[in-house]
């Protein structure tokens, strides 16, 4: 199946950047797009609700303006994410708003909805769903996603446990629409192999925690840089869900990486209540990250991963080629 044109058509990179929650802003979203792939955030990050549609205003503004002043080269699309839990008491309000602004792309997570994919669809938006197994991909497509992301073991933030390999065949054995792949890809031969393996486009985050643009602290950005696969955590301890967290940060906040304990579910929250202040703690002090930290090796501007990351895309092809 063709991918659709927003998929497609204006990229440079065959990426879409992960959102990534508080790092993901209107100043990276922008230079990722500019640079050809992808950018996307939570709605959650824009904080209170009525900055969201702020963030829109200036991410549509800033686009329209560099293609306007580069026919030759437009930006990619953006995409936003919409947490879709019975924990995110916003939903509502920031979907009013998504769909106000007809945002090209939407990203849902922890959860499937028909009704939030029906307004997406309602003025041709394209709806991606976060999936960790073949279940949850066949429950996406039935309630009327176009796409799917298939979060395999290695993800940063929350992720599952499958092989990509194992992950994407099963999907493909029934699904030809749009399939992105997340789980350690932060190299371009990674993005290659991504869609050797059966996926449309890589889904690449936590090479972005170390990027100028980031709304991350300089030490978060650092440990990115400083750390490798054997740093990352994986544990349900801070969200209820379990996710792929940087060590060093575990043990910054006074625990003991290898004997977390276990988390409930059901107290999922982010921090958009009333004890917001409190609940917000720990994704402010544990910062995720996945398994392909090792690919960073210092922070820079956005558009310079995206140069990066072509280049060796590039180049891992014509390898291929000459074997």
């Amino acid at each position: 199946m063709a991918l659709p044109s927003p998929l497609k058509d204006r990229l440079r990179l065959p990426v879409v950047a992960s959102p990534m929650f508080i790092v993901s802003n209107p100043e990276l979203v922008i230079a990722q797009c500019t640079a050809g792939i992808v950018g996307s955030f939570p709605t959650l990050n824009a904080r209170p609700q009525s900055a969201l549609r702020e963030w829109l205003t200036r991410i549509e503004e800033a686009l329209a303006k560099h293609d306007a002043n580069n026919p030759e080269a437009p930006a990619a699309p953006y995409a936003v994410n919409l947490i879709v839990h019975k924990s995110n008491d916003r939903l509502a309000e920031d979907l009013a708003t998504v769909v106000e602004f007809q945002a090209p792309i939407v990203i849902t997570s922890l959860g499937a909805r028909a009704d939030v994919n029906e307004a997406i669809h309602s003025y041709g938006g394209i709806v991606l769903h976060d999936v960790i197994n073949n279940r949850f991909a066949r429950k996406a497509i039935e309630k009327g996603a176009d796409g799917l992301i298939a979060v395999a073991a290695g993800a940063g933030g929350h992720a599952g446990t499958q092989s990509p390999f194992a992950l994407l065949q099963e999907i493909r054995e029934w699904f030809d629409g749009p399939v992105l792949l997340s789980g350690a890809i932060a190299h371009g031969r990674s993005v290659l192999a991504a869609q050797a393996a059966g996926a449309d486009l890589a889904y690449v985050g936590s090479a972005f925690i170390a990027t100028t643009e980031a709304n991350a602290d300089p030490a978060y950005k650092q440990m990115i840089v400083d750390s490798g696969a054997a740093d990352i955590v994986y544990s349900n301890l801070f969200t209820g869900v379990h996710g792929n967290y940087l060590r060093g940060s575990i043990e910054a906040a006074g625990l003991d990486p290898a004997s977390l304990p276990e988390s409930d579910p059901s107290a999922m929250d982010f921090g958009t209540g009333p004890d917001a202040g409190s609940d917000a703690k720990a994704w402010r002090d544990i910062w995720g990250a996945g398994q392909g930290v090792g690919a960073v090796d210092a922070v820079a501007p956005a558009a310079d991963v995206v140069r990066r990351l072509t280049a060796e895309y590039e180049a891992a092809k014509e390898r291929l080629r000459l074997m």
